[in-house]
């Protein structure tokens, strides 16, 4: 659950923009996030395969990712804007776009862990995603609430990818 959410943190805005702006159907933009989603689940899988070549020993290190990105994100200033989306598709182009963050965490996880453990991120990384979007729909109908989160919730991310970071480098 934290792998998801420090690294989908920055979707639960865009979903809120979304769901706000009110030109996409509520359906487009669940299905868009669960194919963004899905699309960077498969990708991180494929390439965490391929690092069953590389000894063990040598994965622990692959939790630097995490970490760097992490420090990367403390260090950079301004802000991003939020793009609205026109549909489905344009839904999961940006969520598989807005995911260097999830292949940097994901495929170091995934490929110190087992084909049990991999299956149970995906049934984790599912449901996160239907309270994510849940949550986005939420904050849209208490717009107070979505203040708070928005000033606040981006300094939670980069601890939360250096503590992911520092735990694939002890496991």
């Amino acid at each position: 659950m934290a792998a998801f959410a420090a690294t989908n943190l920055d979707d639960l805005f865009l979903l809120v923009a979304w769901f706000a702006a009110g030109r996409t159907r509520a359906r487009d933009i669940v299905l868009g996030q669960y194919l963004g989603i899905g699309a960077l689940f498969a990708a991180s899988v494929a390439v965490a395969l391929l690092a069953l070549a590389v000894p063990a020993a040598h994965l622990a290190w692959l939790g630097l990712v995490p970490i760097i990105l992490g420090v990367r994100m403390l260090a950079k200033e301004g802000t991003e804007e939020i793009p609205e989306a026109p549909g489905l598709l344009a839904v999961a182009a940006v969520t598989v776009a807005n995911g260097a963050d999830n292949l940097g965490v994901y495929i170091p996880l995934f490929a110190t862990s087992g084909a049990g453990d991999i299956a149970v991120y995906g049934a984790v990384f599912a449901v996160m995603t239907a309270l994510w979007c849940a949550a986005a729909g939420w904050l849209v109908r208490h717009p107070g609430a979505g203040a708070p989160l928005r000033r606040h919730g981006p300094k939670a991310v980069p601890p939360v990818l250096i503590g992911i970071g520092l735990w694939i480098l002890l496991r």
